[in-house]
């Protein structure tokens, strides 16, 4: 039996939390080349970029977030967050075909890491697209876990792509995971209360399920509220995934991330906002970056590799 839950999102209206039962306040401090475009010259230097992946995002109605990656349709910027960060329902709805969610238009705050907040607004949902569509497929209503928030055109100036500490992505990987290969996070939970040394984070791939849609990891410690929709790398620096769940069996304490290529295939061939591409990173992807604790680099031991 597989048990999942989505309470890695921080419920911004409630201030809680909510893994499971337990609930606590907080205070809310595809091919590659056919999706990815790049240019330098256009994004913000990566050191004092405020909006960049990593920064909070707070859906109105629904929970704040880690985003992931940054991605582009014609002259439009988005960036990334897990689909159930706008999701109105319990931690344990986690099927996107029938849970309830905030629609597209809906405002979301995005907490740039120069301290000021930013208007966006939900652009693009999979959960909304797939229950718009009627979607059926088993698979792709449970695992289907990505969103876009547009930028606002006057912050597009701010923006830079790459991921913090580890750089990239430097395209998308499209071919899934080996078990137990290496894999690259970071995490910007305001529970961290903005120790850095907490954010980045390596783990293991431990098995492949829904066909490809879902990649379940272990890291040293597992995401956290506030996490949810934080961006995954490979050990190439590629990108492949959304995470999504806390998973309670059959691999306790694992994460599942949502498969980026097939997310973003969905998104292409479904949605309505044309074509979208990410955006690679401005900084050249390093899995051992300079300055980072050795500790905070751990490869996990976890359970044996499920198959």
């Amino acid at each position: 039996m597989t048990v999942r839950v989505r309470g890695l999102a921080i419920a911004g209206a409630l201030g809680l939390i909510a893994i499971g039962a337990f609930v606590a306040p907080v205070a809310i401090a595809a091919p590659e080349g056919a999706q990815t475009t790049s240019d330098a010259a256009d994004w913000a230097p990566a050191a004092s970029a405020p909006i960049r992946p990593g920064v909070i995002t707070e859906t109105e109605g629904g929970g704040a977030c880690t985003s992931n990656f940054v991605f582009s349709s014609g002259d439009s910027v988005f960036i990334g967050q897990a689909a159930h960060c706008a999701g109105t329902g319990q931690a344990t709805e986690t099927n996107g075909c029938n849970s309830g969610t905030g629609g597209i238009g809906t405002p979301v705050t995005i907490r740039a890491a120069d301290g000021t907040a930013r208007e966006g607004k939900l652009a693009y949902s999979s959960w909304v697209t797939m229950q718009k569509n009627g979607e059926s497929d088993p698979d792709t209503c449970a695992y289907n876990d990505f969103a876009l928030v547009e930028i606002d055109p006057a912050d597009v100036g701010d923006v830079n792509p790459s991921v913090p500490i580890f750089g990239g992505p430097t395209g998308i990987d499209t071919n899934g995971l080996n078990l137990g290969e290496l894999v690259y996070s970071y995490g910007n939970s305001p529970l961290r209360l903005g120790i850095s040394a907490l954010s980045p984070k390596v783990g293991i791939s431990a098995a492949e399920v829904g066909g490809g849609r879902s990649h379940e990891a272990y890291t040293l410690t597992p995401g956290v509220p506030g996490d949810s929709g934080s961006a995954f790398l490979d050990g190439r620096g590629q990108a492949f995934g959304v995470l999504s769940t806390l998973n309670l069996a059959p691999l306790p304490v694992s994460n599942g991330v949502a498969d980026l290529a097939k997310a973003l295939n969905y998104a292409n061939a479904n949605g309505d906002l044309g074509k979208i591409e990410l955006v690679l990173g401005t900084e050249p992807f390093n899995p051992t970056p300079v300055g980072v604790p050795a500790s905070s680099l751990a490869v996990p031991a976890g359970p044996p590799a499920a198959g």
